[in-house]
């Protein structure tokens, strides 16, 4: 604990436990975390402080939205240049589209997320170059996930036929798949490098890989699907240009990695890389069941939307794509503050972590009102952005208040995911989504649809009543959080791998001295 005569304030300070002489192998940079130690009482303290994290997430959360918007094009302006083409083919490409992230994108981030609990805490601590290490053994990780992914996309046909989809929009989603495999490493790949220069403040680089790609996959999206004859491809000319978008994010973020970051979080390539894996599994399966569950819940709400006719599906399509469009802005806070209290975790900061996460739970809550207001400000009119439909117009415009309703929630729920994926909790999240979802807002949503003939309006009350479960849980857990025992938690993992390079030391002498050169 650090204490001063001029500040009354105790704010838990906890010096980690495994703290070490400088040595020749010793980072010579300090972590991008600022360090406050004001003089003031107590109140005044917190007030400060509370402002102070404000302005600290906002800078975090601002670059963290810019990279997600521009990934989202990423996906989106394939669908856009498919859509020109036939209306078979734009099923086809929703269809793989749908497929890859149910099969192979949720799972990777998902596994991903297991990073949001390890770097961000390491980076802070007294071995900040563990940060590298647990990057390559969940590099390791997503090598082994990669197979049975490939194996599902490469057999894609027979099993959508099984699903009783049309032959020929599954055998072109199928060819979508095969060709969209050219990527899927790098996504994966990505999945891992953000969290590694996010977890070092380090949030800016990955927007300005992707304010360059972007551009370069509209480019590719022409010429491949529509530009001159000796080079168009059609159809497959959308997934081969996303494909190589996403290797070129990989290669830029490389070379960013090796020749603009300082070597502080790196550590060398050995044998330690695929020691602990049980580690990331366990927390990666956890993640999963957080992050994935939530992007199939939203299939089974399509699916059950498509039974309810064109109009409805088309209403649920331009409503889903409406409050992914906001979730955006909670779903960037939700990244930051993840970072931000896993660093002040392992700085040993408790108070301040607190604080962090009380903060950014009120900042959800005003930007998930703002948000929701513009729905409800502009619900006659705001359907005619997607669609010019008289039926679809009217549909929307009936459920958007719903919407700004739910986007209130979905905001919530979002940032105190990130809080519990921050203290290791996806297990906690996992059954959070789980539960809210498909013991409670799927079914009673499905049953005031179709057994009391609400429609799409029913599907949205009972996802609003999950999310209303979620959040309200979610903050519960946030609330009233032990953070002293996070810290010590985030110690005893540091300990534990410390102690775990000194066993493999002791058997592997020469291992050492390679390092260490």
């Amino acid at each position: 604990m650090s204490s001063s005569p001029k500040n009354s304030t105790n704010i838990h300070q906890i010096t980690p436990l495994i703290s070490k002489p400088p040595s020749e192998n010793t980072p010579l940079l300090k972590p991008l975390i600022r360090r406050i130690n004001k003089f003031l009482n107590d109140d005044d303290w917190i007030v400060y402080t509370f402002w102070e994290e404000l302005r600290i997430l906002t800078r975090y959360a601002l670059p963290v939205f810019g990279t997600h918007a521009l990934e989202f094009s990423l996906v989106m302006v394939p669908v856009i240049s498919i859509g020109h083409l036939s209306t078979t083919a734009l099923a086809a490409i929703t269809l793989g589209s749908m497929t890859a992230n149910v099969t192979a994108f949720s799972i990777l981030q998902g596994f991903a997320s297991a990073l949001d609990t390890i770097l961000p805490s390491t980076w802070t601590s007294s071995q900040p170059q563990l940060v590298g290490l647990w990057t390559q053994r969940m590099l390791v990780v997503m090598i082994f996930l990669l197979f049975p992914m490939y194996f599902i996309w490469f057999n894609a046909e027979p099993l959508l036929l099984t699903l009783r989809q049309d032959p020929e929009v599954a055998q072109l989603a199928a060819v979508y798949l095969r060709w969209a495999s050219i990527g899927l490493p790098a996504y994966a790949f990505n999945c891992v490098n953000q969290r590694y220069f996010q977890s070092q403040g380090r949030f800016a680089i990955s927007t300005r890989i992707n304010l360059i790609v972007a551009p370069i996959n509209v480019i590719l999206n022409y010429f491949l699907v529509w530009g001159p004859p000796s080079i168009r491809l059609g159809f497959i000319g959308a997934p081969i240009a996303t494909a190589i978008s996403f290797n070129l994010v990989a290669l830029m973020s490389i070379a960013c990695g090796v020749f603009y970051v300082p070597k502080t979080a790196w550590y060398p390539l050995s044998r330690r890389m695929f020691t602990s894996l049980g580690v990331l599994l366990h927390l990666g399966l956890a993640g999963v069941g957080q992050t994935a569950s939530e992007w199939w819940a939203w299939e089974l709400v399509a699916i059950a939307a498509s039974l309810l006719g064109p109009v409805a599906l088309a209403t649920q399509s331009v409503l889903l794509s409406s409050a992914s469009m906001t979730f955006q802005v909670p779903f960037a806070l939700s990244v930051a503050t993840s970072v931000r209290i896993g660093n002040l975790l392992g700085e040993g900061n408790a108070k301040r972590a607190s604080i962090a996460s009380n903060t950014s739970i009120i900042m959800a809550l005003i930007l998930s009102v703002a948000t929701s207001m513009i729905f409800i400000i502009f619900k006659d009119n705001w359907a005619y952005l997607f669609n010019s439909d008289p039926d679809v117009v009217s549909l929307v415009a009936s459920i958007l208040p719903l919407v700004a309703l739910f986007q209130v929630f979905d905001g919530n729920a979002a940032v105190t995911d990130g809080i519990l994926r921050a203290r290791g909790k996806q297990v906690t999240g996992a059954l959070l989504n789980l539960t809210s979802y498909y013991v409670i807002g799927i079914p009673f949503g499905i049953w005031l649809a179709f057994s009391w003939d609400m429609g799409v309006h029913g599907l949205w009350i009972g996802l609003t009543v999950s999310l209303v479960y979620c959040s309200f849980f979610g903050t519960l857990l946030c609330v009233h959080t032990d953070w002293n025992r996070e810290v010590r938690k985030v110690i005893k993992r540091l300990k534990e791998e410390q102690d775990r390079a000194e066993r493999l030391y002791s058997g592997h002498g020469h291992e050492r001295d390679e390092e260490s050169r």
